[in-house]
């Protein structure tokens, strides 16, 4: 897909623009991640009106996948509000037909919410979290696993706290040997 007479798709750009800004947003970047997460957005909007010669393969990136995604980007610049208000345009996923990522995304709001120094909030999406993961066999889960454990580290002479980093560990060592 190269050269002018070949029309790059949008949401193949838009796409490929979330991930400059994920890039980004863990190098501490914040006015390039923004950047590249609001050109991702106007790709999105350009191709639900002119999708172009689009992939089949890309049909998932919507915007509700892209709100998703900027929670993440939000959390790794130290931006909780910022990442709370992404959550709310997130579509809610089915645990059944998308079991990691919505571990994955409850691992991404239980870090959001200790950013903004909510205990409570961080405990109820991390036990979610450990509940779904603990039936995943992922080195990617496994990771976002043990950021949630390190992430509650200042907390740790809390009961529940001490609690759920026993279930994540569990998780994360069956994990681990069961991919061995």
């Amino acid at each position: 897909m190269t050269g002018p007479a070949t029309r790059r798709p949008p949401r193949v750009l838009a796409f490929a623009k979330l991930a400059e800004s994920r890039a980004h947003a863990r190098l501490g970047d914040a006015r390039s991640a923004a950047a590249a997460l609001a050109t991702s957005e106007q790709l999105l909007e350009r191709a639900d009106t002119d999708p172009g010669d689009e992939p089949a393969w890309i049909s998932y990136y919507t915007p509700a996948r892209m709100a998703a995604d900027a929670v993440e980007i939000h959390r790794d610049l130290g931006l909780p509000a910022a990442a709370l208000r992404w959550n709310r345009r997130a579509t809610p996923m089915s645990t059944s037909d998308f079991t990691r990522s919505v571990g994955l995304r409850m691992t991404v709001l239980a870090t959001t919410h200790l950013n903004n120094r909510d205990l409570d909030q961080a405990l109820a999406h991390g036990q979610r979290a450990v509940t779904i993961l603990s039936h995943v066999r992922s080195a990617r889960a496994t990771d976002y696993l043990t950021d949630v454990v390190r992430a509650m580290a200042p907390w740790q002479r809390d009961r529940r706290v001490a609690e759920l980093s026993r279930l994540a560990h569990q998780a994360i060592t069956l994990s681990r040997t069961a991919a061995s």
